[in-house]
């Protein structure tokens, strides 16, 4: 509730600053460089599409090696039991600071990718839908889980992409249901309804 309402807040804040931030026409026309110096933002998308893809694959690289390190390791143990961790010395404030600021640095080269690659930003990307896709995605993938984070975000606009074409009006129902259903049926996302039933064959074939 606390992040919904700074959310809001700092909507009405941006939409107050038009004069920076263009209000609710946001800001258009931003032109961008060409990529090294040879390759132009074209309309068709694909110097931006790789541009996109080559900074994931260097952030996911970087996140990767980052959760399998001591300091990755230590935060697994923030997230099962938080109040055990200052028995064996390790100094959860400082940690749970450091990785939200990582998180956050994350998300800032998230929110400039879509600005340079669409060369657009409107005051949507304040508002709560866009929170709420990304958590749908991290539900669908698996939450806490890397590759959890790729596979739902693939699903997520698979299936948007699917249902708007069946049903332009009430689409959004069926992503919630969807959702749902992997709530109940999916704990822990695709990626932990995979583990489980790759558990249970090798339980069978035993």
């Amino acid at each position: 509730m606390v992040t919904l309402g700074i959310g809001l807040l700092l909507y009405e804040a941006a939409n107050k600053a038009a004069f920076i931030t263009g209000g609710v026409d946001g800001l258009s026309g931003v032109a961008m460089w060409k990529l090294l110096g040879f390759f132009p933002f074209d309309i068709g998308g694909k110097a931006a599409y790789l541009y996109a893809l080559a900074v994931l694959f260097l952030l996911f690289t970087l996140m990767r090696r980052l959760v399998n390190s001591p300091f990755g390791l230590s935060l697994r143990g923030l997230r099962e039991g938080g109040k055990r961790m200052p028995a064996i010395g390790a100094p959860v404030r400082r940690r749970q600071v450091l990785i939200f600021t990582i998180a956050a640095g994350v998300a800032g080269i998230a929110g400039a990718l879509l600005a340079q690659t669409t060369q657009f930003v409107g005051l949507e990307v304040l508002g709560f839908p866009r929170s709420a896709e990304l958590l749908i995605m991290l539900v669908l993938g698996g939450a806490g889980r890397l590759y959890g984070a790729l596979i739902g975000t693939a699903l997520f606009m698979v299936a948007q992409e699917i249902l708007s074409d069946l049903n332009p009006v009430y689409w959004q129902f069926w992503i919630g249901l969807l959702l749902v259903v992997v709530v109940l049926f999916a704990r822990g996302g695709v990626l932990g309804a995979a583990e489980a039933l790759s558990a249970r064959l090798r339980r069978n074939a035993e």
